[in-house]
C-alpha cells in the first residue's frame, strides 16, 4: 500500500496558516472584551430613522467610548451594550460630524479599554482585523489585509476626510464605529464606510486622526477649527494669470459670498477674489482650505493670497474659532 506522504511545502502552509491564526485569534482576544454594542433613539427622525445601532470600542478605564457620529450623532438617548452581558446607559461627550467620529461616556465600572496605535507606521499589506457588535455581547470578526493609504472620502457634512485607511476586512451591518486593529492589539482605525456596489473596499478613519479628535471632545467637547467667513467654490484660473505671475498651480477658491463680520470682511477681502494660498501653503481647491483651517491657525495673523482681476495681492488675516453647529 502507498503511503499518503505530504508534498513538498505543505508543512510549511500549514505552520503559516497556524500562525496566522494565532496571530488575529490573540489581537481579537486582547481587544474584543472592549468593543461594546450601541444602540441609540433619536427625538427626531434622521436620515438614519429614529432608532440606529452601531459598535464602538472603550479607550480608557473611566469610560470613555469612540463610535461614529453617523451612528450617535443627535442621540436622545444611548444604550451600550459590554461583552459580559451588562447594559449601561451612556451620554454623548462630543460630536463631530466633519470627522464622522462622536465620543461618549459609558456609565459603568469594571471597563475593558484598548489603545490606539500609530497609524502613520501602518503598511501596505499589513493584516487588519475589524472587530464589531452589531447584536451586543455577539462579536463579529473579519481579517484582511490593509489594501491602500492616504485615501479621502467625504463625511456626511461634505468635508474631506483624509489619510482614510482602505482594507478588504468585510464590514458586516452594525460595525461602524467599531475598531480595525493590527495583529498586536492596537487600533490602527475606525471603521466607518463600505463601498456597496464593490466587493472588498471598506473604510476607516485612521487612528492618529481618531485619537486627536477624542482628545479635543474630552478637552473642550468639540472640535477646534478656524473660520474665514467665506463662501466659495472651485475655480480654474487663466493661463494668463498663471503665465505672468509665474503661479505653481492653475486653481483655486473664487469667494462667491462673504459673511458681514467675519475674519474675511475684516481683511477686505471681496467677491470674486480667488485665494491661492493662506499662510504661504497652496490653495487649489476648497478641501485644500479646509485643510489648513486647524484649531492652531485660530488667532494667529497669518497672510491670505488672492488674485483679483489681473493682480495678485497679499492681504493680512486672522481666524477666528468657528461656530461649532456651522457646517
Amino acid at each position: 500500500m502507498p503511503l499518503d506522504l505530504p508534498r513538498a511545502g505543505e508543512s510549511t502552509d500549514a505552520a503559516l496558516l497556524d500562525a496566522y491564526s494565532e496571530a488575529v485569534t490573540t489581537a481579537v482576544a486582547q481587544v474584543a472584551p472592549a468593543v461594546a454594542h450601541v444602540r441609540v433613539e433619536r427625538a427626531k427622525a434622521s436620515r438614519f430613522g429614529r432608532e440606529g445601532s452601531g459598535s464602538g470600542f472603550i479607550i480608557t478605564p473611566d469610560g470613555y467610548l469612540v463610535t461614529n457620529s453617523h451612528v450617535a450623532g443627535s442621540a436622545s438617548a444611548i444604550e451600550v451594550t459590554l461583552p459580559d452581558g451588562r447594559t449601561a446607559s451612556a451620554t454623548i461627550v462630543g460630536d463631530d460630524p466633519h470627522s464622522d467620529l462622536a465620543l461618549l461616556k459609558v456609565a459603568a465600572g469594571d471597563l475593558a479599554w484598548c489603545r490606539f496605535g500609530d497609524s502613520a507606521r501602518v503598511k501596505v499589506g499589513q493584516i487588519a482585523i475589524a472587530i464589531g457588535s452589531p447584536y451586543g455581547f455577539q462579536h463579529t470578526v473579519t481579517a484582511g489585509i490593509v489594501s491602500a493609504l492616504g485615501r479621502s472620502m467625504r463625511a456626511q457634512t461634505g468635508r474631506l476626510l483624509d489619510n482614510v485607511l482602505q482594507t478588504d476586512a468585510a464590514l458586516n451591518p452594525g460595525n461602524s464605529g467599531g475598531p480595525l486593529i493590527d495583529t498586536h492589539g492596537r487600533v490602527i482605525g475606525v471603521n466607518t464606510a463600505v463601498i456597496l456596489p464593490a466587493q472588498g473596499i471598506c473604510f476607516a478613519i485612521g487612528a492618529s486622526t481618531a485619537e486627536r479628535v477624542a482628545i479635543a471632545l474630552i478637552r473642550d467637547g468639540r472640535v477646534r477649527r478656524a473660520y474665514l467667513g467665506v463662501g466659495g467654490q472651485t475655480l480654474a484660473l487663466p493661463r494668463r494669470i498663471v503665465r505672468h505671475f509665474g503661479l505653481a498651480h492653475e486653481s483655486g477658491v473664487r469667494i462667491e459670498s462673504i459673511e458681514p463680520g467675519s475674519p474675511a470682511a475684516s481683511a477686505d477681502l471681496k467677491s470674486g477674489d480667488v485665494i491661492i494660498a493662506l499662510d504661504d501653503q497652496p490653495v487649489t481647491s476648497i478641501d485644500d482650505l479646509q485643510r489648513l483651517l486647524v484649531g492652531e491657525a485660530i488667532g494667529r495673523q497669518t497672510d491670505i493670497a488672492i488674485v483679483r482681476r489681473d493682480r495678485v495681492l497679499k492681504l493680512p488675516l486672522t481666524p477666528r474659532d468657528s461656530d461649532p453647529h456651522r457646517r
